[in-house]
């Protein structure tokens, strides 16, 4: 019998050293302290120790999140993560420098970022290697990789400018068949289409031994079994690491054993990754550190239609512009803030893209449209359509919609302050990045002399933050 461990990272977003992470109990939100890339790669260590070669796979949002790593265009990360000894990666935000700073990062790395599904558009060619074989511990492991489809439907022109995407289902069942005769014993797919959308895939797609899933943050316990593969997710910020232990007799699985390791503050660091992230730091403490103001509430993104971290950048919009309601995208990635101090560090967490504040105007029937579209885009009942993260954040207005009803059929009413939405009147908007409100709705789109950091700055400077729930989006 030979054995075979399988180590995930997944969803990254650039943060570097120990941090607050969300975590649950009958209470609700609580939080902890974990992560960090000195003590990943204690546990790494550890791992390889006990278990001999294995194979550590990253399924991106790697190089974006943090101020430090968007600075650098995910550079500075780079040799703290070839000293990790990573085997692969595939991408999502990883792109948000534009595909020329993506191929540079995929030079500089000493393993493979991976992807089937991106291609060029004059040529029809591959932007990256579609797969690798590797030999562990005598068993031939293909690991094919599967990048975020939705980077030119949803995002800026600038991280796909020349690309386009695709989810992955034409292109898989060649690539199985095509490593499988060359010698493949275990075939791993390494994705971040995210969690849904993997089972949908999958469920269509034979061949696959094992699916490593990104994107959705997903805190997956126990394997999960669909259609002969068995798939994992391992949360995000670096807070876990998903460890698979496979038996394989003659080729064959024949036992598979899961653990969802918590990256936990009482892991020692690693002494020579610390030093590497104290050098990236240094320049940066000064300015990250500076208190900005308060919340009395914690401010996190861990719930899906509404939370406290959006509720606070939506209040600044509002605030510096005047508008009567404001939108945000639907994003996962964040760690939480407690209840006390905001520093700057905090704030280039909750939007490290840091976007210049935008208005709009926009009618009740638009409105309406873009709110349907970005229900169907979040709960399409088909998982492969489905193209965004969380519910669009929204402030100013109250939506009441039946999450279970066709497309374009989900929204019940519409309420812009205390009254009832009238279809053909003209509304003033506020909203950050195209996901905010795309070009196609509304009318004099304009992009102000101020991002969405100095509006949060000069909320901040006001008001201690304490907007916890506001029932923008209510299930009925």
């Amino acid at each position: 019998m030979n054995k075979l461990t399988i180590l995930q990272m997944n969803d990254l977003h650039g943060y570097l050293d120990l941090h607050n992470e969300v975590y649950y109990d009958d209470n609700g939100i609580l939080l902890a302290k974990a992560g960090g890339l000195p003590r990943i790669r204690t546990l790494v260590d550890r791992i390889r120790k006990e278990n001999g070669e294995i194979l550590f796979l990253d399924n991106g949002d790697t190089f974006h999140g943090t101020y430090e790593v968007v600075k650098s265009e995910g550079s500075v990360l780079v040799p703290i993560l070839n000293d990790l000894s990573l085997d692969a990666m595939t991408f999502h935000w990883d792109i948000a420098y534009g595909p020329s700073v993506l191929k540079e990062r995929d030079q500089e790395l000493n393993y493979p970022i991976l992807a089937i599904n991106v291609f060029h558009k004059e040529t029809d060619k591959l932007f990256m290697d579609p797969y690798m074989i590797k030999e562990i511990n005598g068993i031939k492991v293909a690991v094919i990789g599967v990048a975020c489809n939705i980077i030119d439907k949803a995002m800026p022109i600038k991280f796909h400018e020349g690309l386009y995407f695709t989810n992955g289902l034409e292109e898989l069942p060649g690539y199985i068949e095509e490593v499988k005769e060359k010698g493949a014993e275990i075939v791993v797919l390494l994705s971040h289409l995210g969690f849904p959308q993997d089972m949908e895939l999958l469920s269509k797609v034979k061949g696959v031994d094992v699916c490593l899933s990104g994107h959705t943050h997903n805190r997956v316990h126990e394997v999960i079994e669909v259609n002969g593969t068995f798939l994992i997710q391992s949360g995000s910020h670096g807070s876990f690491l998903g460890k698979l232990e496979l038996t394989l007799e003659e080729g064959k699985i024949k036992e598979v054993n899961h653990e969802l390791l918590d990256v936990s503050e009482d892991l020692p660091e690693d002494e020579k990754t610390k030093a590497m992230i104290e050098k990236i730091m240094d320049p940066h403490r000064a300015y990250l550190d500076e208190i900005v103001g308060q919340t009395d509430v914690i401010l996190h993104r861990g719930t899906s239609l509404e939370c406290s971290m959006d509720n606070l950048l939506l209040s600044a919009l509002l605030k510096e512009t005047g508008a009567e309601m404001a939108f945000s995208n639907g994003w996962r990635y964040g760690i939480p803030v407690d209840i006390g101090p905001v520093t700057m560090r905090d704030l280039h967490q909750i939007i490290p893209v840091n976007p210049p504040v935008s208005t709009a105007e926009i009618t009740g029937k638009e409105l309406q449209e873009m709110l349907e579209e970005n229900l169907e885009k979040t709960y399409s009942r088909n998982p492969l359509e489905q193209m965004g993260g969380y519910v669009k954040r929204a402030l100013g207005i109250r939506v009441y919609f039946k999450v279970e009803n066709p497309k374009g059929q989900r929204i019940q009413e519409i309420y812009v302050g205390d009254e009832m939405l009238v279809r053909d009147k003209v509304y003033k908007a506020s909203y950050v990045t195209i996901q905010g409100i795309p070009s196609k709705y509304g009318r004099n789109h304009e992009k102000l002399p101020v991002t969405a950091i100095d509006a949060l700055v000069h909320y901040l400077k006001d008001e201690t933050f304490d907007l916890d729930e506001a029932d923008t989006y209510i299930l009925i």
